[in-house]
């Protein structure tokens, strides 16, 4: 129909592309997206062969790319659910043609070169990826409403570090968190959160009825994390962990506050914070989010408990890695950039 949004999916055929992809269709202000393919995607010429649930209606026809035929197909946005890397290289090219990018990998979400260095980037042009990590936007709505709006290129954040701020956002601009104290992070996710390609320790003999820890002070969200909290490294203990289970996030946060404070006042916090922001639910205490509640959602859920003695905090944040972590909240973002209602197409 006349008047839609034109947009183009790369990296389709992974967990988190699927899913963009059928927020895609369904979205009432787009037109059907473009599903662009990746040489090292295989010979499937349709969405249908690598994910039978596309079977249907035609099909969804993976084009290869180039920028003269998205021109051609007056496409304006490009979705990037593509390898770091990938997006690192197609980045570039595609802002130099005039389109707008979401990307959802890790390519262009940290500004501080320390963090980056974890990902061994190797830039052809040095002086270009320094200009577009500067106007990259970090693509998380509750804090960056505004920047997103305008944004040529937003960097959708990741899966774990999106539950992890969310919950300490509040507390730490309030200037509640005895920051000195440290925070710590338990996180466990669902085996789709390690991506598609599998490897030994995502096989179903090495996940069922088993309960892993990996990347231990070195997982790639942890700049992510201080960064937009603006914490010092040395303040915080991530840990993620593997569930047996495919999709899911759910993040235990232990704390301190830095005065005695009343469960009301923490409530009324988060409450404060989040007025207004439609994918973050706050569970008043004693009730605790988990994971089955937000699943097949684009909702963060929050909720704490305070100890007795009004210091010691533990904040529960939960959601689904594959929407709120990942599409989902890649298309709240494209609503943001095009002045939609930020629910539009994820209801």
């Amino acid at each position: 129909m006349p008047g839609k949004l034109k947009t183009a999916v790369m990296g389709a055929t992974g967990y988190s592309g699927q899913e963009l992809t059928r927020l895609l269709l369904r979205h009432p202000l787009l037109d059907k997206p473009i599903l662009l393919h990746r040489p090292t995607e295989g010979s499937a010429s349709n969405l249908a062969e690598i994910a039978p649930s596309f079977s249907g209606n035609g099909g969804y026809h993976l084009q290869t790319m180039t920028w003269m035929e998205l021109k051609r197909q007056n496409v304006e946005l490009l979705f990037l659910a593509t390898p770091h890397d990938a997006s690192r290289t197609l980045v570039p090219e595609a802002i130099c043609e005039g389109l707008r990018v979401i990307d959802l990998s890790g390519a262009w979400r940290l500004k501080q070169a320390q963090h980056r260095a974890i990902y061994e980037f190797e830039d052809k042009d040095a002086a270009t990826a320094a200009d577009l990590t500067a106007i990259a936007v970090y693509g998380l709505p509750e804090l960056h409403h505004e920047t997103i709006a305008n944004a040529a290129l937003v960097a959708n954040p990741g899966c774990f570090a999106t539950s992890i701020i969310l919950g300490l956002a509040p507390l730490l601009r309030a200037g509640f968190v005895d920051e000195e104290h440290g925070v710590v992070s338990d996180s466990k996710s669902g085996v789709s959160g390690a991506g598609k390609e599998p490897n030994s320790r995502t096989h179903f003999v090495s996940v069922a009825d088993n309960l892993s820890a990996y990347a231990v002070f070195n997982h790639r969200h942890v700049g992510e994390i201080v960064e937009q909290l603006r914490l010092d490294t040395g303040k915080l203990i991530f840990t993620p962990h593997l569930l047996p289970i495919p999709r899911g996030i759910l993040s235990t946060i232990y704390l301190r506050l830095n005065r005695e404070t009343k469960p009301t006042e923490v409530e009324a916090c988060f409450r404060e914070f989040y007025d207004g922001k439609p994918w973050v639910r706050v569970f008043g205490t004693p009730n605790l989010p988990q994971i089955q509640f937000s699943l097949h959602t684009n909702y963060c859920d929050l909720g704490f408990c305070l100890n007795e003695d009004g210091r010691r905090l533990v904040l529960i944040s939960c959601l689904d890695n594959l929407l709120k972590g990942a599409a989902g909240q890649a298309v709240q973002n494209m609503n943001l950039m095009y002045g939609w209602c930020e629910k539009e197409g994820l209801n």
